[in-house]
């Protein structure tokens, strides 16, 4: 065969760059070799890195695996279905309900019960909501007045006068004492934070026997023990503050009023100390208070008494009480105290629309009207008028406007209260509905849904459940409402003994809905048994708790099956 001097297109390798002939037959027969020399490195290189590649996965395998059983997972609490306290009849003299409860994981999954009974106790109320340990369990915090606590400590051992005060703090999840602080009697008042976030170490401060004491709730310790600046006693007088003496550390300002004057003094929230002077305000006598924040970032003290609402500058309540630091001299020249008048009524009450929130609008409550007051521009944005409110009212969503809308009772007479739902923008109806009124009712809740509603419970009674023969005081029930269910009323609770105090919240951070009852003695001076109760809020409710207020096409299992379904909110 004749071999051509010319490349072929089938061989490109025999030409160079210009195209050429470059190579020879030699050259041809040494360049397959070259060429299965650089393929061989290739493939190695390959085959490295594939097992680079799988050793680190490997190696990443077992570091998880390892860390996986040598690291221990998290021990949730075990808790009790049913858990009880109870304290014995020598000495004991009160009982003030602080800070409650409870997430109480497990239980509120199996939908039980947790019941916390106290004997022979007299005074009771709910003040707050707290975490006392770290278990992500609310906890129990009370008062008692004893010659012995619960850890077999006495008054005697802690240098005390017997009986003493104790502050204690009780498990949520198995009733056990957590820690408790004895403190020297008489017990006035106390006031807690409430979940707000401050600067502070302590939680806690209490008034007693000319004292006040700043106590940790997480460990019970006494942060600072200073005596009272004035004789002068305000139902739970305290007011949290920003820092106005530049120590890191937000103050405290007290409220103290009586029939001719009120005082307002500033305490330092790192020691308790006074600062400056006491600010006196003549002639006026306060019934309610509340710190506000202005859209400016201004503090204002908000005072109310039997006709009037109005506010007080916090840097000018400085300013008087003597402070000289930069913050308060920059922003106030001058001492003077100025009464800035917000609303004129015969105010019963002043109600915060959001509890966490220092610019939220504002309730002024009078015996016969509701009143909205604009947070932002302290200006009035509605009323309604009624025929004589019962207590105070409630807030929750009825609608998905996104603005809070307000529950108030309204006495109507013959036995009679009308409980109405306004609109949070404009104070028109939304609903009511008209139930038999029962002697120590407590008033409406709400809790909030994913629906963005709320979940209502109002207290009273169906007029067809009503029994002519019987007192209406034996029976005190509960109701849910459902806002896109609004014809029917679903009945979860029915309690013949005395009620002290009712609360409805989240137990967990977004869900776990559940309702705590207090119930025990009807007098002040009369010893008996206190009863908690926890119950999760859809627990064993049923097709035959509904009650119909009208006509509905929906029937019983619709409506249960309705509140089932609803997932809760902070």
């Amino acid at each position: 065969m004749e071999r051509s001097d010319h490349a072929t297109e089938g061989d490109p390798l025999k030409r160079g760059e210009d195209g050429t002939e470059t190579v020879t037959g030699a050259a041809s027969a040494s360049g397959p070799k070259k060429r299965s020399c650089k393929g061989l490195g290739f493939s190695r290189l390959t085959h490295w890195r594939t097992a680079v590649f799988f050793l680190s996965l490997f190696l990443c395998l077992i570091i998880v695996f390892a860390f996986s059983f040598i690291m221990p997972c998290p021990v949730r609490a075990q808790y009790l279905v049913t858990w009880k306290k109870t304290f014995s009849e020598s000495g004991l003299f009160f009982l003030f309900f602080f800070l409650f409860i409870l997430h109480l994981r497990n239980i509120l999954n199996r939908g039980l019960t947790v019941t916390l009974t106290f004997s022979h106790t007299v005074t009771y109320e709910f003040l707050a909501f707290e975490h006392s340990n770290d278990d992500k369990v609310k906890d129990v915090l009370f008062i008692i007045k004893n010659t012995n606590g619960t850890l077999n400590q006495t008054c005697t051992e802690a240098g005390l006068p017997s009986p003493c005060v104790f502050v204690v703090a009780v498990d949520g999840t198995d009733g056990d004492t957590l820690w408790e602080r004895p403190l020297h009697p008489e017990f006035q008042w106390a006031h807690c934070d409430q979940g707000k976030k401050t600067s502070r170490t302590w939680h806690c401060l209490m008034s007693h026997s000319g004292n006040l004491t700043a106590i940790n709730k997480n460990t019970g310790h006494v942060i600072w023990q200073q005596p009272q600046p004035t004789v002068l006693v305000g139902s739970l007088p305290v007011l949290s503050v920003p820092d106005l003496d530049q120590d890191q550390v937000d103050d405290v300002v007290l409220v103290a009023s009586n029939s001719t004057l009120t005082q307002l003094i500033l305490l330092s929230g790192k020691t308790g100390a006074q600062m400056g002077s006491t600010v006196v305000l003549d002639s006026v006598q306060t019934a309610n208070h509340l710190i506000h924040v202005t859209v400016k970032g201004f503090y204002y003290i908000l005072l109310q008494n039997d006709t009037d609402v109005y506010g007080l500058e916090l840097l000018g309540i400085a300013a008087k009480a003597g402070l000289k630091t930069d913050k308060v001299m920059e922003a106030k020249a001058n001492s003077a105290v100025t009464l800035l008048p917000i609303y004129q009524s015969n105010a019963v009450s002043l109600v915060r629309t959001k509890e966490a929130d220092d610019s939220s609008d504002l309730l002024v409550v009078s015996g016969n009207e509701v009143a909205l007051i604009n947070g932002k521009t302290l200006r009035l944005k509605w009323k309604f008028s009624c025929s004589s409110v019962i207590g105070k009212p409630s807030l929750g969503h009825f609608n998905k406007d996104g603005v809070l809308d307000v529950v108030v009772e309204d006495d109507v007479g013959n036995q009679t209260k009308r409980i109405i739902i306004l609109d949070g923008k404009s104070g028109g109806v939304l609903w009511e509905v008209r139930l038999l009124a029962i002697a120590n009712s407590p008033g409406p809740a709400s809790i909030y849904t994913t629906k963005s509603i709320s979940v209502f419970i109002v207290w009273g009674l169906m007029p067809s459940e009503s029994n002519s023969t019987k007192p209406l005081s034996i029976s005190q029930r509960s109701y849910l409402l459902h806002p896109h269910h609004s014809e029917v009323l679903l009945e979860i609770t029915n309690v013949t003994d005395h009620i002290l105090s009712f609360k409805a919240t989240l137990m967990e951070h977004g869900r776990h809905a559940a309702y705590l009852l207090l119930t025990g003695p009807e007098s002040e001076d009369t010893n008996g048994t206190v009863v908690l109760t926890k119950q999760k809020l859809k627990q064993n409710i049923s097709k035959d708790d509904v009650r119909h207020l009208g006509t509905s096409t929906e029937t019983n299992e619709e409506i249960v099956e309705a509140f089932q379904r609803l997932r809760f909110s902070d």
